[in-house]
């Protein structure tokens, strides 16, 4: 694989092969078109998700351990810090308060879930799902917070730790997870680490239909995909089921991967168990070691951007670019516009000039209700929540 930068018209594009990917063939390059951002709130600090709320209220998770409710998605929104306990979270490296999820029927249950890095007096213990209620007068969380799903793997660093968290069109919960630096885990079936996991949103039990439904092992059932490196971006395609990853690489090759039920996506630093470190000369996806592995959509190539989260721009205002994923990047700086065919091939790429290193860090990516993209940085001071349309 390999990529490069390119200046065309008012937007610098990025390309890169695919090494037999859907398409089969590399990425053209094509102008983006014009976007205006505008700024929500900048008083956050690493906004790491956001929730929309029926009522038009935000909640945004926040990596050091806190969570802010947004009086709305325009700018002038005002912020308000939300009471809760988090002093069990582990805040260190990659780990913290993470992925956000706003339960299908918050209007009645007010009930959303989080993913956290988990301690016990200093000690990390697990990435964890936790189910919290929020005070009718939004300024307590979360009363009564209940794990919904324990055991993900997690080191002291919070290195690796995911944890992105997604509904399915059928109601499942998608949450991506990452291998912890852990040699072994992204190809240890009974393991829950670098993986896509498909859960009951109410009780975390596998949803029905999972691939490993008839493992013996408890965990091998929560399992959708598997040999992934650490999954920060699920994205679902609108009017389908088609559910596009987007997974960090080491020194190369960041990916965006559409991802099939039990499916390898080939990341094994343990070269099959022969050896005990953390190996990242391997492939990204070892098609040597595993033939049939499922190949990348697309590839960042000879270096890595550290690519985030993502999300589809769905609807007519977004004029040529409806039906495009946007990706996030953190040490890139930059928005990414994927263009992509009926099978999911990647055709182009841009990075539009309005977010290309101009607000830093860019983590979370989420379509809002009213078909805004809505963007944080995770700079750690002054970060924004970003409101982003088709100018």
């Amino acid at each position: 694989m390999n990529s490069r930068l390119a200046v065309i018209g008012v937007a610098v594009l990025l390309t890169a092969g695919c090494a037999g990917g859907v398409g089969g063939t590399a990425p053209s390059t094509s102008p983006a078109p014009g976007l205006a951002v505008e700024v929500v709130t900048d008083k956050l600090t690493h906004g790491w998700e956001i929730g929309f709320l029926p009522g038009g209220q935000v909640l945004v998770s926040q990596r050091p351990g806190r969570l802010t409710l947004l009086s709305g998605s325009k700018p002038g929104a005002t912020a308000t810090e939300v009471s809760a306990d988090f002093a069990d979270v582990l805040v260190r490296g990659e780990g913290g308060l993470m992925g956000l999820v706003v339960h299908p029927d918050f209007a009645t249950s007010r009930k959303f879930t989080t993913c956290q890095t988990h301690q016990q007096g200093d000690r990390a213990v697990d990435v964890r799902l936790v189910t919290w209620t929020l005070a009718a007068d939004g300024r307590s969380a979360a009363r009564n917070p209940e794990p919904l799903l324990t055991g993900l793997p997690v080191i002291s660093s919070g290195r690796h730790s995911g944890c992105r968290l997604q509904l399915a069109p059928d109601g499942a919960l998608l949450v991506g997870t990452g291998d912890a630096a852990q040699p072994a885990a992204a190809q240890d079936r009974q393991g829950l680490g670098g993986k896509v996991l498909r859960i009951d949103l109410n009780n975390g039990a596998p949803a029905p239909g999972n691939p490993f439904a008839a493992a013996g092992n408890a965990r091998e059932r929560l399992i959708y995909s598997f040999g992934h490196r650490n999954v920060q971006g699920l994205a679902v395609r609108p009017g389908g089921d088609q559910v596009f990853a987007a997974e960090h690489g080491p020194t190369r090759d960041d990916e965006v991967n559409l991802v099939k039920a039990g499916a390898n996506y080939g990341w094994d630093p343990s070269q099959g168990g022969t050896v005990t470190s953390y190996d990242e000369s391997v492939p990204m996806t070892d098609t040597e070691r595993f033939p049939d592995a499922a190949p990348a959509v697309w590839s960042s190539g000879a270096s890595t951007v550290a690519v985030c989260a993502a999300d589809f721009l769905s609807g007519a205002d977004w004029g040529e670019l409806d039906g495009v994923l946007a990706m996030t990047t953190l040490k890139g700086s930059k928005l990414l516009l994927l263009s992509l065919d009926e099978a999911g091939a990647v055709k182009s790429v841009a990075a539009p000039k309005e977010l290309d290193d101009t607000h830093g860090r860019l983590r979370a990516a989420r379509r809002g209700p009213d078909g805004a993209l809505y963007v944080t940085t995770s700079n750690g001071t002054g970060d924004k929540l970003l409101r982003i349309t088709r100018r």
